[in-house]
């Protein structure tokens, strides 16, 4: 049994290894995941049919599709035109809707003819009562394609929006993921939805993910369904430069939690259970081959790029790369998943919320939301205790 000490020294070392070795040599014999010691799932035993199997055999990959390219935003109205939408809702924040990217897919949506209403109440960090109120929105507009513009905020709530709109007799809990809603699989066809990033950090113009704070619970939870994956996501660039230092540092953190634990995921087949039908096969599978193949490409931008996006505004290849970075990531978790490290990484964002007591309160709440309902960390590599949480929260604090 090793020591905490010995243990919270291997913690350091491993995520050193992550942002050095890991990316100088990125041809030669040492994989990653060899240098991570975590399990090599590239030895995995071919597909098995899933007769008397208590685990999973096959993993899907599903994706949005992807432009990209700077100035791609004014495309935006000649697409929806390709699609034959009358009647378009855009979303975004208020913050943004005063900014150019907003400004930008208005022009081309009036330069093409389009007609739209502007929702501008997005929250960031959505909860169930912002979801519900931009579902409304959704189900009197009676739309018939969305626009997202902005962060992950703004094209998750475009998602659950859309979602409840196609599907207008559902109750909220119904798409929720278990167990805290009902999860059930998302039958009804949706409307065209566009998601145009303008940070570098959520990918979610690529996934089935939409993540909320549920609050009469005050636990994080979500929607996950192949079918409220954007229709197509337009990633360009130049809207990176707007973005503060402190932005692209954090969203680029994201970016890097989001490759390294879907890289590190539990591999899908030794998931459990193993769906009955294939409509009941989550979005977050485990890692697999072709995830590994963009979070992997994603670690390598993120060493390669970030420090340079967060230092210097105006270098359009490091934001761009990272904008890529943030896709790349997006297809990797979108179909492994995630577990742990992104909430230890945002709660330590801030220095002043690291007290003892508040690290030992989410400590708590990890080990209940695990113990009980298998949540935070239903796909890490391993089995963890709660003295095995206490120290990572505590080396994440000195890490970050």
């Amino acid at each position: 049994m090793l020591s905490r000490s010995l243990q919270r020294s291997l913690v350091k070392c491993r995520t050193k290894i992550v942002l050095t070795q890991a990316f100088s040599c990125p041809r030669s014999g040492s994989s990653l995941r060899t240098s991570l010691l975590v399990t090599n799932h590239h030895q995995q035993a071919p597909g098995l049919p899933s007769s008397g199997k208590t685990t999973d055999y096959a993993f899907e990959m599903a994706v949005s599709n992807i432009r990209y390219g700077a100035g791609v935003t004014n495309e935006v109205g000649m697409d929806l035109q390709n699609m034959g939408a009358k009647n378009v809702c855009l979303m975004t924040d208020k913050n943004l809707s005063q900014l150019p990217p907003v400004k930008i897919v208005m022009d081309s949506l009036v330069k093409n003819g389009i007609n739209f209403q502007v929702y501008d109440n997005v929250r960031v960090e959505p909860t169930d009562t912002s979801f519900m109120d931009a579902i409304e929105f959704a189900k009197k507009g009676a739309f018939d394609a969305y626009v997202a513009v902005g962060g992950g905020s703004t094209m998750d709530t475009c998602k659950a929006a859309n979602l409840y709109a196609s599907s207008p007799q559902s109750e909220f809990l119904d798409y929720v993921n278990a167990p805290i809603g009902k999860g059930k699989p998302v039958c009804s066809p949706l409307k065209p939805l566009i998601a145009v990033p303008t940070t570098s950090g959520t990918g979610s113009e690529t996934t089935g993910v939409a993540i909320f704070d549920y609050e009469h619970l005050k636990v994080k939870t979500g929607i996950a369904s192949r079918a409220i994956k954007p229709t197509l996501g337009l990633v360009d660039p130049l809207h990176t430069l707007h973005m503060p230092g402190q932005v692209v540092a954090n969203s680029g953190f994201d970016v890097l939690c989001h490759a390294l634990e879907s890289y590190t995921a539990l591999p899908y087949h030794m998931r459990s259970p193993c769906p009955s039908n294939p409509i009941s096969r989550p979005a977050y599978q485990g890692s697999n081959p072709i995830s590994d193949i963009w979070s992997v490409q994603a670690l390598r931008i993120v060493a390669k790029y970030l420090k340079r996006a967060v230092r210097n505004p105006d270098d359009l290849e490091a934001r761009s790369n990272m904008h890529l970075a943030s896709a790349f990531a997006g297809i990797g978790f979108g179909n492994a998943g995630v577990h742990l490290c992104p909430m230890a990484f945002l709660w330590c964002s801030h220095p002043q919320r690291c007290s003892r007591s508040r690290q030992r309160c989410f400590q708590n709440g990890t080990w209940r939301q695990q113990k009980y309902w298998e949540r935070v960390t239903k796909l890490a590599p391993r089995p963890q205790s709660e003295e095995d949480l206490s120290a990572l929260f505590e080396a994440s604090m000195k890490l970050y």
